[in-house]
């Protein structure tokens, strides 16, 4: 068993990052699972996105849309991958997801929105 298999049956995690002062922010996010990593979508200036250009530790944890911990919390380590890696992971995340992706896909064309990928894996 690998460190992400608990995660296979949520649909959501929290990926908690870090403010420059230390405080931590957890955001509810949908996830994709592929060779013992997890893969997130989300817009490029988003403030996670920043964050975790600023400090790549992170945790996760399992959770509901709302963000309520359903689960225990890890030590990961995140990168915003390249554009060439984005098409895979955007299709793990639409098989997963379905409609509601594609939903989301079309907004963001719509309003011109970038997205970015990150990449998370276990903290050795």
């Amino acid at each position: 068993m690998n460190t992400f298999d608990a995660l296979r049956s949520y649909q959501y995690i929290n990926l908690i990052t870090y403010r420059r002062s230390g405080e931590t922010v957890a955001t509810p996010v949908w996830f994709a699972y592929e060779h013992d990593r997890l893969y997130v979508g989300t817009g490029r200036n988003a403030g996670k996105i920043k964050r975790i250009r600023n400090n790549p530790q992170v945790l996760i944890e399992p959770c509901d849309a709302r963000g309520t911990p359903l689960g225990e919390c890890m030590t990961a380590h995140a990168r915003v991958l390249d554009v060439v890696e984005h098409a895979h992971i955007n299709r793990l995340l639409t098989q997963k997801y379905g409609l509601m992706k594609r939903m989301i896909d079309l907004t963001a064309l719509i309003t011109k929105t970038s997205r970015d990928v990150v990449e998370i894996t276990v903290h050795a």
